[in-house]
């Protein structure tokens, strides 16, 4: 290929959109999409977060958010709860219909992860996603985030 197959952006884009579009249509029969599921698997790991952190966690715009969390509200995957420390504000607990899909979900995500990392070692794989980690930080810089 040409230059193009040795930019950057480019190929993190292709890797990313290859992965996040065949997971879309595969949780799509089940009545779910990929950022549904970036919110249950963040719930998954802490249930009752604030939208602020939820969408820092998942790398979703808080407007696009509160959309997509008045959706899942409307399938009774999620419940919004006031902070009983904090009356304003909102905590975001998965119910246990939200529960139900994401353990029918998080086969189809280890085995995408299995797939993805095929070849590379365990030391490679953990490699890989802290370089990730470390460039997703440094695009602060730029951003002035």
């Amino acid at each position: 290929m040409g230059p193009l197959d040795t930019y950057l952006p480019y190929l993190l884009n292709r890797a990313g959109a290859r992965i996040a579009t065949a997971f879309g249509e595969e949780v799509r029969p089940l009545g779910a999409t990929l950022q549904m599921w970036r919110v249950l698997a963040a719930l998954r790991e802490r249930d009752g977060r604030r939208m602020g952190d939820l969408s820092r966690t998942t790398s979703i715009e808080v407007s696009t958010l509160t959309r997509l969390v008045d959706t899942m509200e409307a399938k009774s995957l999620v419940a919004r709860r006031r902070a009983a420390d904090d009356a304003r504000a909102v905590m975001l607990h998965v119910t246990p219909a939200g529960r139900r899909l994401t353990q029918r979900i998080v086969p189809i995500a280890e085995r995408y992860e299995r797939v993805a990392l095929a070849g590379f070692s365990d030391a490679e794989a953990e490699r890989l996603k802290v370089a990730l980690r470390r460039l997703y930080a440094n695009m602060d810089g730029l951003l002035g985030d």
